[in-house]
């Protein structure tokens, strides 16, 4: 696995299609290339996970590991607005809402996005211009 201490890592739902476009929205305006991200089936996020005690991935979040701390759901999503570019930023003053409501809204989707989005076979595969980002 690539060096990742002091590094900021989205994990997410590698066949889910809404989950990858996410991920390719992120990728696009992250102009200052601060994030990594690696698909929550894989062995590179059940090691990581492990270093914080978490033996299952859970597959209907996003997770956001940032300065050695894990971030889920909507705060997740939050957190990573908060480092995109243009009004993007803004995003990050929805946090105001209380963690139970944004979440509530969060899991409504999640329960939802492979009927409404589809799912693929496998795992997206990077480009070799990304694959720099991606964890093995």
């Amino acid at each position: 696995m690539q060096k990742i201490k002091n590094k900021t890592i989205i994990l997410f739902d590698g066949v889910c299609n809404l989950c990858n476009s996410s991920i390719n929205f992120i990728i696009k305006h992250d102009t200052k290339k601060q994030f990594l991200f690696a698909s929550l089936q894989s062995d590179a996020t059940k090691d990581l996970l492990l270093q914080f005690g978490i033996k299952n991935s859970p597959i209907d979040s996003i997770i956001l590991v940032k300065n050695n701390k894990i971030y889920k759901k909507s705060t997740a999503i939050l957190k990573i607005s908060k480092h995109l570019n243009y009004g993007l930023k803004f995003c990050y003053v929805f946090i105001i809402i209380p963690k139970y409501w944004r979440d509530l809204a969060y899991d409504f989707i999640a329960k939802r996005r492979y009927k409404w989005f589809g799912k693929r076979e496998s795992c997206m595969k990077p480009s070799l211009e990304l694959k720099s980002r991606f964890l093995d």
